[in-house]
């Protein structure tokens, strides 16, 4: 099955909204979902020098996962963060995969950056996973690095430059 990444905004919080909630108990422990569809909304309101969020869909047009890029960073660092999760029923196919190597296209050449970061927490393995699959590499551990479900958490930090991605060549 084809996946292509769309550009999410805040008109998109209803399908998104309701996608997350029935997600849950893929996401949980690791992320708890949006408080209201409105936090979400906000958040996919956010200017796109500070986030840009992808829907992967099927040629369907199915939403089955999203990738955030937050953080941006331009002048001589050029970098993002990177998060994504998958939707239920669309786990475990390797859909996410295929649109993550598609934003990580984007994220090198549409958006000009040229190195790109990931915190996936160390019992995650799936994830984990993922974006070593993709070519990042492990840098290290931030102990409490991030407050999630009322309690700070280590994350592995990983992460990916232009030169290591196929096709780019820095």
């Amino acid at each position: 099955m084809t996946v292509r990444p769309v550009r999410l905004g805040p008109g998109d919080a209803p399908e998104l909204f309701a996608a997350i909630m029935r997600s849950q108990a893929l996401h949980l422990p690791w992320a708890p979902p949006p408080a209201s569809e409105d936090e979400l909304r906000a958040s996919l309101a956010q200017p796109a020098d500070a986030r840009v969020s992808y829907g992967v869909r099927t040629g369907a047009g199915d939403l089955v996962g999203v990738v955030n890029l937050t953080a941006i960073i331009r002048g001589p660092f050029q970098n993002c963060f990177l998060s994504y999760y998958a939707l239920t029923p669309f786990e475990g196919r390797g859909l996410m995969r295929a649109g993550l190597a598609t934003v990580l296209d984007l994220v090198f050449g549409e958006h000009v950056l040229h190195r790109v970061e990931a915190n996936v927490q160390p019992g995650n393995a799936r994830s984990a996973r993922l974006v070593r699959g993709l070519g990042f590499r492990l840098e290290g551990q931030s102990p409490r690095y991030l407050r999630i479900g009322g309690e700070w958490r280590d994350h592995d930090h990983y992460a990916l430059t232009a030169e290591e991605w196929p096709g780019q060549g820095g």
